[in-house]
């Protein structure tokens, strides 16, 4: 593999979207038909670059040479744990410019990342199987622009240790966000209720709440269910005893 001498990469500025922009629709032209041409023109492309670039949900970065005298050989747009888009200048393919921006983006991103490629660009494939990438799901196309078969990758594989434990973070990371508006809605609940707290629950109620989560994950198992189901009933029902009771004084003594 050849390589580009003096190369560096920097995140991107205002006054870096008109040569970026053109870098992104020559790498898309001269990438057809492997992958089809952007639906959107010249001025579409320059305005989402800007919106990026000022964007606190996007990092944008270029790769150039240290002397800054020739234009961008690189782009890189990343988007939460998502590599947007990844784009070599044509005639600089096969250089090393995509690999020291994926390096990049692992950097920046050690937990993980997902990206989507053209399920007609197998060279593309092969690039980000190579650093470690793999196959999530294909899709039909129903979910892009341009309407035409994808590929969804992510880093680390999903079926290694390390890619099932990315899952098992995003799955706890929903999981929290359920519990604390359980736990919102519970308290809601309690500060209506004639008798509240432990001495309130109802245990009819509670015994439809558990056959219903059997109904609906019956791989758990009733008897582990009904435990599972009764330490977030009473948690909550603490936690909201916790909110009711935060801002009262303790007595006097």
């Amino acid at each position: 593999m050849r390589s580009e001498p003096d190369l560096t990469v920097r995140p991107a500025g205002a006054g870096d979207v008109g040569p970026l922009a053109t870098l992104y629709l020559a790498a898309r032209a001269a990438a057809v038909p492997a992958i089809p041409p952007p639906v959107h023109g010249a001025d579409d492309v320059h305005r989402w670059l800007a919106g990026r670039v000022e964007s606190p949900e996007a990092e944008v970065w270029l790769a150039e040479r240290e002397d800054q005298a020739e234009e961008p050989l690189g782009l890189l747009v990343l988007e939460g744990p998502w590599v947007q888009s990844l784009y070599v200048a044509p005639g600089h393919t096969g250089a090393g410019i995509g690999t020291l921006l994926l390096d990049l983006a692992k950097s920046l991103r050690p937990a993980g990342l997902g990206l989507y490629v053209f399920e007609t660009n197998p060279r593309a494939q092969a690039f980000y199987a190579r650093h470690g990438f793999a196959e999530v799901r294909r899709g039909d196309g129903s979910e892009n622009e341009e309407g035409v078969p994808d590929v969804e990758m992510a880093w680390p594989d999903p079926g290694s240790i390390a890619g099932l434990r990315r899952s098992i973070d995003a799955v706890d990371d929903r999981l929290a966000a359920l519990l604390a508006e359980r736990a919102a809605l519970t308290a809601a609940i309690q500060r209506l209720k004639p008798v509240a707290g432990h001495a309130g629950r109802d245990r009819e109620r509670e015994d439809e709440v558990v056959a219903r989560m059997v109904r609906l994950a019956p791989a758990l198992g009733a008897d582990r269910l009904r435990r599972i189901m009764q330490t977030v009933i009473a948690e909550s029902l603490d936690a909201a005893a916790g909110e009711s009771g935060a801002g009262e004084q303790s007595p006097a003594p």
